[in-house]
């Protein structure tokens, strides 16, 4: 009985935060001692029970944290496989966790480099003079405004450039559905290239960062050129895919212009975007001047499309009639 007292005695004493050393005499110290043991196990002499069981370590701290965020992933988890849907662990070739969901490492590609820059398309009729002149006349305001800021330039220049191929898919695929025909694979070349467009832009926006009035700016050229460019395609998609071909002409000659800046040191050859390097596959190490690289090859190839579809309708035939260059970067 005496023991079940002391017991007592010994766990209000440290519940109400006394020390553990100062219970009694020295006749029950030998029971108050293994009863502090108990309760204040691992503590050092003069430890109080109520401060170990309220403070918690930084590693505890960190495991609860980590606790709680596997419950939230498996929560979100739980949540999207609700209606099956779920995304499947995606890795890299070396095996690291995939970052990006706007692309997959299938989607990403080697950029050929081996492209010709220089090719032109000699205006040989009037409808091709309109179409180069439109361009040349759209560069004005454009090179007055940025000068040689290439960064805001080209960021600008890639919110137009992702528009003529999302317009003409569209309305490839509405005409597709209206007369029961195949495309030819012109559907999916043309939002290949609107994609592809819309890349440079995530890419550019990592490096440029667009102050207020350039966003106005962009919503502003969107919104007229879009309409613009789906009218000029129901009327001539002739003359909407030879403009487009000129604008990328015009996209060479300012990345080419943005090249010998950055090797002329007049603007800073930066460390490439992550998303640049997933996107073409580039060298861990790659800078800027790469990513300018390939994106130029990008709109080479951009170019060859379309004054290759123009030039099929100018021989009176349809997209669907010639093969679509699905895949061509």
């Amino acid at each position: 009985m005496k023991l079940i007292a002391l017991s007592s005695e010994v766990r209000r004493a440290l519940l109400n935060g006394q020390n553990c050393n100062r219970l009694g005499s020295a006749a029950v110290m030998p029971y108050a001692a293994a009863e502090t043991r108990r309760l204040c196990v691992g503590c050092a002499n003069g430890a109080f029970f109520f401060w170990r069981r309220t403070m918690t370590s930084p590693a505890e701290a960190k495991l609860q944290e980590k606790e709680k965020e596997k419950t939230e992933v498996e929560k979100n988890v739980v949540e999207s496989s609700y209606w099956g849907i779920s995304r499947p662990r995606v890795v890299r070739e070396d095996g690291t966790e995939w970052p990006w969901n706007c692309f997959m490492p299938w989607e990403s590609y080697h950029a050929n480099l081996s492209v010709d820059l220089a090719k032109h398309h000699v205006p040989k009729n009037f409808t091709d003079k309109v179409a180069f002149r439109t361009v040349k006349l759209l560069r004005i305001p454009t090179d007055m405004f940025f000068k040689r800021r290439y960064g805001c330039r080209a960021m600008m220049l890639e919110t137009v450039a992702a528009v003529p191929g999302m317009v003409g898919g569209m309305l490839l695929h509405l005409r597709s559905l209206r007369k029961f025909q195949h495309s030819g694979g012109w559907i999916k070349a043309l939002l290949e290239e609107a994609e592809n467009e819309r890349m440079h832009l995530m890419t550019m926006v990592e490096l440029v960062k667009p102050k207020w009035y350039e966003r106005l700016l962009v919503l502003a050229v969107q919104g007229v050129f879009f309409n613009a460019f789906f009218l000029l395609y129901i009327l001539s998609p002739r003359v909407a895919h030879r403009i487009v071909g000129y604008l990328e002409e015009e996209a060479i000659h300012s990345y080419t212009e943005f090249l010998k800046d950055l090797e002329s040191g007049a603007i800073e050859n930066v460390p490439a975007p992550a998303i640049a390097i997933d996107y073409w596959r580039l060298p861990k190490d790659a800078k800027l001047k790469d990513v300018v690289t390939v994106i130029r090859a990008d709109e080479a190839h951009h170019r060859d499309v379309n004054h290759f579809a123009s030039d099929i309708h100018f021989q009176g035939k349809e997209l669907r009639d010639a093969p679509a260059p699905l895949g061509y970067h």
